[in-house]
């Protein structure tokens, strides 16, 4: 390059620049048209939870609602050891329950996530005449928002408080009987127009 083009190539690059701020387009490498990247991927978390990191228990999984489905997220309930069968599934329950009304944590609700499960429900084991496996709430499934109801569902159906095909057995606080509830696909993508469907179970 001699030395009458350099300066030229200097300048030509300045007017470049020039024209290009008095456009309102920065001179940049990177496009700008989409903006700046988001921090995190909405419903993608990369970190866990942290009860998951410093609390001892039987490690579960509970569903949040993220967008308009609901998305596992890793949790640990806390079970004392030796505990009888029927005793851990409510233990297991109202330990699933109360994760369920927690706020989500800070990265959590970054990434998107809410519950519609409200404080202060309780889980007890079945009345005299329900099946075996009937968990009854504090309040009635029936009185549950759709999204409440299917993140109970869903979050039973896929925890040791239940039988593992599923579903699981849920009554109120009252005779009224129990229903088994199902946690499908639909109802996992869907929480807020499909309820989880139920049958009549028998009595014992």
């Amino acid at each position: 390059m001699t030395a009458h083009a350099k300066p030229a190539r200097l300048l030509a690059l300045s007017l470049l620049a020039a024209l290009l701020t008095g456009c309102g387009i920065r001179a940049t490498e990177v496009p700008t048209d989409f903006g700046p990247a988001p921090s995190r991927v909405r419903c993608s978390l990369t970190e866990p939870h942290v009860t998951t990191q410093s609390s001892r228990g039987v490690p579960v999984r509970v569903f949040l609602l993220c967008g308009s489905s609901l998305i596992a997220v890793d949790r640990t309930v806390p079970v004392p050891d030796g505990a009888a069968d029927s005793e851990r599934r409510v233990l297991v329950a109202q330990g699933l329950l109360d994760e369920l009304t927690q706020s989500p944590s800070a990265a959590e609700k970054e990434a998107g996530y809410t519950t519609d499960v409200r404080g202060g429900m309780t889980v007890s084991g079945p009345a005299p005449k329900d099946p075996d496996d009937t968990l009854r709430l504090s309040t009635s499934p029936d009185d549950l928002t759709s999204y409440a109801l299917a993140q109970v569902v869903c979050t039973f159906s896929d925890s040791a408080a239940a039988e593992g095909d599923g579903s699981v057995v849920l009554g109120g606080p009252n005779t009224t009987p129990p229903r088994r509830y199902e946690c499908t696909d639909e109802v996992r993508s869907r929480p807020g127009t499909k309820e989880p469907p139920s049958t009549e179970v028998t009595e014992n």
